[in-house]
C-alpha cells in the first residue's frame, strides 16, 4: 500500500471518529430540547403533567402486554414509572416494536419469495429422526417455525483461528466465476481487507457481480462514505446497512450483526470474525483475539445466500422475483457430505427469539455436557434457568468469557452474572491470554453452533444475527477440541464468585448492572 494511501485512509479514520462525536452531541442536544420544551410546557400548562402522568401508566400496562422477554420487559416499565417523562421519550425512540412496521412489512413481502426456494429434502429429515431424535427435535425447530431447513450434501471446515479462516476466504475469492456476497458488521479499509479488496477489484473487472453490506455503526470508526464511492468505482456494489443520522432514529438500535461471504452460490463462510485487523492479530489493542469460523461447500449455501439476499433486496429496494436460480447452482448438491448442516438467522423484526432458542434447544437435550463461548453474557432470566436446570440434572455447564475485555462496562455487567450461574452448578472460565470474540456451543458429541450470536441482549433480540447449527459432523468435534483447548488457557473463576458479593455496595453495583443489560 502506498504511503498516499495511507495518510489518506488514516485521514479517513480521522473524519469517521469526529463523525462519531459529532453525532452523540448531536443526539444528545435532542434528547435535552425535548426534555426542556416539556419542562417548560409543564410549568405553564397545569394539566400537562396530569396527561404525561396518565400516559406513563397507559404505555407501562401497554409494555406489560407485550410478549417480549421479561427482563426486557421490566427494564422499560421501571424506567417509564419513574421517569416518566424521559422513560416515554427514550423508550419512543428505543424501545417501540411498532416504529418498524415498514420495515417489517418490507421484510416478509421479501421472505415470502425468497423462502420458498429453501425447501427441506424429507429423506434428509427422516435420516437425522432415525439417526438422532433429540438432533432432530432442534432441527424441526429451525424448519417448522423458522423456515431454514437442515442440509447434507455439504462439505465442513473449521477455523479456530479468524487468521487462517481469512486467509481461506482469499483463496476461495480467486475462484469466484459469477458472484461475490459479502455481509459483515465491521469492516476495517486499512490492512488486511485491502488484500480482499484488490482480488474483488479484480474479479469485479472480470464481470464477476460483487455486492457488500457492511453495517455503519459497526464500521464508523474505520470507514466513511469515501469507502462506498471507492467500491463503486471498483464494480463492486456496496450498501451500508442503516446509515448514522444526526437526529434521532428509531431504527438506530438494531444493527446487521451478521458475518456472511458466499462465493457462486457453492462456498459460504460465517463465524464471529468481522473483517478488521484485530481479528486477524494485525493488531492487538485486547492481548490474543480468539476467533471462529465455518466454510461451507455445497448444498447448505443455499441458505446463506438466502439470508444475505433477504438483507440485500430490502436495502436496495429491488424485487426478489428475478432469476434466483442463478445465485443457487444445484450441481454442489453431489458433494459427499459430512453430517447434518443447517444454516439460520435471526431478526428483531419478528417475534420469535431464534439464537436465544437454539441455545436454549441445545441445553434442553443435553445429557452429558453444555459448553458454551461468549464474548458477553447478558443473559436473560429464561436463558439463565435453562443453565442452571441442566447442571442441577446433571449436566456440565462450562462458560468461556473473556480475561481482557474490550469494553470495561460490558465486562463488569458480564462478570454480574457469575453468581448466579455458579451457585446453580455452572462453571465459569475467563480466557487470559487476551480477547475471546468467538460465539461456540458444543453439546454431547453430537451438536454444535458456530456463528455471531452473543448471550446477551443485543444479539438476542436487537440485532439481525446468523450461525449454523452442526449435527453428527466431524466439526462437533472440532469445536469441541477447541474448546478444551481454551479450557487449559483459561482460568477458572467459579468459587470465587459462589458466595456473591460480599458488600452492600457490591451488591448495588450488581443490581444496577443487571437493571440496564437490556440497554447495553
Amino acid at each position: 500500500m502506498s504511503d498516499k494511501m495511507r495518510v489518506e485512509q488514516k485521514s479517513w479514520t480521522k473524519t469517521s471518529i469526529v463523525r462519531v462525536f459529532f453525532f452523540v452531541i448531536l443526539i444528545a442536544i435532542q434528547f435535552m430540547w425535548i426534555f426542556e420544551m416539556i419542562t417548560y410546557l409543564e410549568a405553564r400548562v397545569t394539566w400537562l403533567s396530569t396527561v404525561i402522568s396518565f400516559g406513563a401508566m397507559i404505555l407501562t400496562l401497554t409494555i406489560f402486554s407485550r410478549h417480549i422477554n421479561a427482563s426486557y420487559r421490566m427494564f422499560w416499565m421501571m424506567i417509564v414509572m419513574a421517569f416518566p417523562m424521559v422513560g416515554i421519550v427514550f423508550y419512543a425512540v428505543m424501545g417501540r416494536k411498532n416504529s418498524t412496521r415498514r420495515m417489517r412489512r418490507e421484510f416478509e413481502e421479501i421472505d415470502h419469495i425468497l423462502f420458498r426456494r429453501m425447501q427441506q429434502d424429507p429423506d434428509t429429515e427422516e435420516a437425522l429422526e432415525k439417526e438422532d431424535q433429540r438432533s432432530a427435535g432442534a432441527s424441526n425447530y429451525l424448519w417448522k417455525t423458522c423456515g431454514f431447513p437442515v442440509y447434507e450434501n455439504t462439505k465442513v471446515r473449521y477455523f479456530s483461528d479468524a487468521k487462517d479462516a481469512f486467509e481461506a476466504q482469499l483463496e476461495d475469492l480467486k475462484t469466484a466465476k459469477h458472484h461475490i456476497f459479502l455481509e459483515y458488521f465491521a469492516i476495517e479499509e486499512e490492512g488486511a481487507f485491502e488484500r480482499a479488496f484488490q482480488i474483488l477489484k479484480k474479479k469485479a473487472a472480470e464481470g464477476v457481480e460483487v455486492r457488500m453490506v457492511y453495517d455503519d455503526i459497526g464500521s464508523i470508526a474505520f470507514l466513511n462514505r469515501k469507502f462506498n464511492r471507492k467500491m463503486e468505482e471498483a464494480g463492486i456494489h456496496c450498501i451500508r446497512f442503516n446509515p448514522v443520522l444526526p437526529f434521532l432514529n428509531i431504527f438506530a438500535n438494531n444493527r446487521d450483526h451478521r458475518k456472511i461471504m458466499v462465493i457462486d452460490g457453492r462456498i459460504g463462510y460465517t463465524g464471529g470474525y468481522n473483517l478488521a485487523n484485530e481479528y486477524f492479530h494485525i493488531t492487538k489493542p485486547y492481548g490474543f483475539w480468539k476467533d471462529t469460523g465455518v466454510r461451507l461447500e455445497g448444498a447448505a449455501v443455499r441458505s446463506l445466500t438466502i439470508i444475505f439476499l433477504e438483507m440485500w433486496d430490502l436495502l436496495s429496494h429491488t424485487s426478489p422475483q428475478g432469476d434466483l436460480d442463478k445465485y443457487m447452482p444445484a450441481y454442489a448438491y453431489h458433494i459427499k457430505s459430512d453430517g447434518y448442516v443447517q444454516p439460520y438467522a435471526d431478526s428483531p423484526l419478528d417475534e420469535e427469539p431464534t439464537g436465544e432458542e437454539v441455545y436454549m434447544n441445545m441445553l434442553r437435550t443435553a445429557k452429558n455436557y453444555a459448553y458454551f463461548v461468549t464474548p458477553y453474557l447478558l443473559i436473560t432470566d429464561e436463558m439463565r434457568r435453562e443453565m442452571v436446570g441442566a447442571a442441577k440434572r446433571g449436566v456440565d455447564v462450562r462458560i468461556i468469557t473473556p480475561g481482557i475485555p474490550d469494553k470495561k462496562m460490558v465486562y463488569q455487567e458480564t462478570r454480574s452474572y457469575y453468581s448466579g450461574l455458579v451457585r446453580g452448578g455452572v462453571r465459569i472460565y475467563e480466557y487470559t491470554p487476551g480477547f475471546c470474540h468467538a460465539k461456540m456451543s458444543i453439546v454431547d458429541d453430537r451438536s454444535a453452533t458456530v456463528g455471531t450470536i452473543n448471550l446477551d441482549y443485543r444479539s438476542l433480540y436487537l440485532h439481525f444475527e446468523d450461525g449454523v447449527l452442526f449435527h453428527r459432523s466431524s466439526i462437533v468435534g472440532e469445536v469441541k477440541a477447541d474448546f478444551e483447548k481454551m479450557l487449559l488457557e483459561s482460568e477458572e473463576v467459579t468459587d470465587r464468585y459462589r458466595k456473591g458479593a460480599q458488600t452492600i455496595l457490591q451488591r448495588c453495583v450488581r443490581a444496577l448492572l443487571r437493571f440496564v443489560a437490556p440497554l447495553l
